[in-house]
């Protein structure tokens, strides 16, 4: 089992910046891909952005390439995204996720089989 833990979330104002982290615990995320997904009020969760176990590969949805940049660090089991000139509509309960294994499907939630609690983000105008 891998246990996620999702932090740094908070109030922030538009255009403004949070860094989320999400740390693993149990099971190492050797080979995991990483995703960070998000859900706001009344909506589906939707994918934001994944990473791959070398930290090369990176992937985004559309709304959030050149704004949102999502890391790692191997050595410290820890995921990161930092999130730049956020917007109203970036207000969601953001979630990490793992997928032991890798699928090509980065973007699919129900490729990933850990899930953090979620972290409240929200964004006033």
């Amino acid at each position: 089992q891998v246990q996620l833990v999702e932090s740094g979330g908070g109030l922030v104002q538009t255009g403004g910046s949070l860094r989320l982290s999400c740390a693993a615990s149990g099971r190492t995320f050797s080979g995991y891909t990483m995703g960070w997904f998000r859900q706001a009020p009344g909506k589906e969760r939707e994918f934001v952005a994944a990473i791959r176990w070398s930290g090369i590969f990176t992937y985004y949805a559309d709304s959030m390439k050149g704004r949102f940049t999502i890391s790692r660090d191997n050595a410290k089991n820890t995921m990161y995204l930092q999130m730049n000139s956020l917007k109203p509509e970036d207000t969601a309960v953001y979630y990490c996720a793992a997928d032991p294994q890798s699928s090509s499907w980065y973007m699919r939630r129900y490729e990933y089989d850990y899930w953090g609690q979620g972290t409240q983000v929200t964004v006033s105008s």
